[in-house]
């Protein structure tokens, strides 16, 4: 039987518009089987969502996991339990994603319409020691951000990487929630991390249309830009006056 994973959700706790709850019914409406939320750089999100599908018996599994931003750009990092520290270099971000018993995928690769992790960077991981290099490369993004390079990633992983592909619907609004996702053999979590490892994950979906990227952009943009980050400034300094 084939899974359809969903790996990249923003919800209202972070930059997204909508709370986990809605996130949750719509990936049940979508078939999804699994989903990760991944807040920017916050994974509390995460963790209400998982205790949420826990409480209803939802059929569609919870990944915790945070969107970290690395130096060289923005990084998944899924079945964590604490978050990555902000702004550390890439491979030193991989290395400790999989410490903590982690998967390192790369979200809208190469892309210069979002903070993302380039070419250069990638190329530098394949050299790099084992623990320092991504475990996928999202292939399928139905945003114009995230389609943008996806010819040339798709290029990149087939000749050079030769890493998991995945599919990710990025979405920030919750009706857009299964519109990308990662087919898997099985439908349980821990079988879509086997085939994350055994690199047998396809991308699948669609694009999203003119309408659905317009779609409370402005709030949006908004959260992203000044709400959100101005949170996660304000919580690193409380962490660090507790210390």
């Amino acid at each position: 039987m084939t899974g359809k994973a969903d790996l990249q959700l923003h919800s209202d706790l972070g930059d997204g518009l909508a709370p986990p709850e809605a996130i949750l019914d719509a990936a049940e409406r979508a078939g999804m089987n699994v989903i990760a939320l991944t807040d920017h750089d916050d994974i509390r999100g995460s963790f209400v969502l998982r205790d949420l599908a826990a409480r209803r018996n939802s059929a569609v599994e919870v990944v915790t996991g945070v969107e970290v931003t690395t130096r060289s750009g923005h990084l998944l990092a899924l079945w964590i339990e604490d978050e990555v520290p902000m702004f550390g270099a890439l491979a030193a971000t991989v290395a400790q994603i999989h410490e903590m018993g982690g998967v390192a995928i790369v979200p809208h690769p190469l892309s210069y319409l979002t903070f993302s992790i380039g070419e250069g960077a990638l190329r530098a991981l394949v050299n790099a020691a084992a623990e320092c290099r991504v475990d996928g490369i999202e292939l399928r993004n139905p945003s114009y951000a995230g389609r943008v390079r996806q010819q040339r990633a798709a290029w990149l992983n087939e000749h050079v990487l030769h890493v998991a592909a995945t599919g990710s619907s990025d979405a920030h609004h919750a009706r857009l929630v299964g519109t990308a996702w990662t087919d898997f053999e099985g439908t349980s979590m821990a079988e879509l991390r086997r085939a994350i490892a055994e690199r047998t994950t396809t991308p699948d979906g669609r694009h999203w249309t003119l309408g659905e990227h317009l779609d409370g952009v402005a709030r949006q943009q908004w959260r992203s830009m000044v709400k959100d980050p101005v949170k996660r400034a304000r919580r690193r300094m409380g962490r660090k006056k507790a210390k």
